[in-house]
């Protein structure tokens, strides 16, 4: 019975031993102890993200304090820490960045260019700090195979992401965060009214403008072209009918000194009807699309103020029609 039982505890003794070496091979940053954050305020929050960018380009998760127990979904794919970007992230953001700090919250919004095995592709992140002081949940959107086209717009920031709001002029936070949903409402309504859209408004999608372009008719490919019509003149002449419906709606950052908000979402395309009227635009009754089903999650910056929309930032990625979002 002693030889049995020393060849039990062997046996045990060597089943914990190679249970350490696989576990710390699928995830050693969860075993190096790293200090927990004290993010209290904004500076905190933005280096945080520059932090993680670098441990992107280093393929080193350790490098960032993840939880235990912490989350990560890329693309609408839940994935292990240590996949996905981590693998093929090659240069961090330089020029084009827009933070959106927000540590009511204690999350961080971003949205900007960095590059992936040598190649331009546009991210929005979002990071979430727990209440210890860990990150236990990471979220990427990578738009890859950007229009060489709209590079130009994606080399600065435009400046009214940038500035900062007068202290007497600032809104609540939960009036930017009111504002910025209203948006979601205006687009699957095809209705601008919904939305406080400025006659400034401007947004711009994969760095493509889309709204407010002022490019002339013949210098785009699309014809009417929408994109030089004011953002709630658009969105009333109903061409994104093809839009049946917007999940997973998160505006989940907001900067009230910037007046910045940032929300991630799910647009579903059935395309089940490939023609829809069209209204409002002279000599123009109907528009035609021919695309098959497909799901588009997407990432919108907003900065308001005054209590309205002045510029939009958006970025999405192509996925299959009625994809999950990853956190299910």
């Amino acid at each position: 019975m002693k030889k049995n039982s020393n060849t039990a505890k062997l046996g045990i003794a060597l089943f914990m031993f190679v249970l350490s070496i696989s576990i710390s091979a699928q995830a050693p940053f969860q075993f190096n102890m790293p200090e927990p954050l004290k993010c209290t305020d904004k500076k905190c929050l933005i280096e945080l993200v520059d932090n993680y960018f670098k441990a992107l380009v280093a393929h080193d998760a350790s490098k960032i304090p993840f939880a235990m127990n912490a989350r990560f979904v890329e693309n609408v794919d839940s994935k292990p820490i240590g996949e996905g970007l981590w693998q093929t992230a090659s240069a961090v953001p330089t020029t084009f960045k827009i933070y959106v700090p927000d540590p009511t919250v204690r999350e961080v919004g971003f949205l900007g260019m960095m590059e992936e095995q040598g190649k331009p592709v546009m991210i929005a992140l979002r990071l979430k700090i727990s209440d210890d002081g860990f990150v236990n949940e990471a979220e990427h959107l990578i738009a890859r195979g950007i229009d060489p086209r709209n590079m130009k717009y994606l080399q600065t920031v435009r400046p009214g992401f940038l500035t900062t709001i007068p202290e007497k002029e600032r809104m609540k936070r939960w009036e930017i965060t009111g504002i910025a949903y209203s948006y979601y409402d205006a687009l699957i309504m095809d209705n601008g009214f919904l939305s406080p859209m400025a006659d400034d408004c401007a947004r711009r999608e994969n760095g493509s403008p889309a709204s407010n372009s002022g490019i002339p008719d013949n210098e785009t490919d699309e014809s009417p072209n929408y994109s030089a019509l004011k953002t709630v003149d658009q969105l009333n002449t109903n061409m994104m009918d093809y839009i049946n419906d917007i999940d997973n709606v998160r505006v989940f950052a907001v900067d009230t000194e910037t007046g910045l908000a940032i929300g991630f979402s799910h647009f579903r395309h059935e395309m089940n009807k490939k023609t829809f009227p069209i209204y409002n635009v002279p000599g123009v009754t109907s528009r035609e699309m021919q695309m098959p089903a497909f799901d588009l999650p997407a990432a919108h910056v907003y900065k308001i103020s005054k209590g309205q929309i002045h510029e939009i930032e958006a970025m999405g990625f192509l996925a299959k029609y009625m994809a999950l979002s990853g956190w299910e």
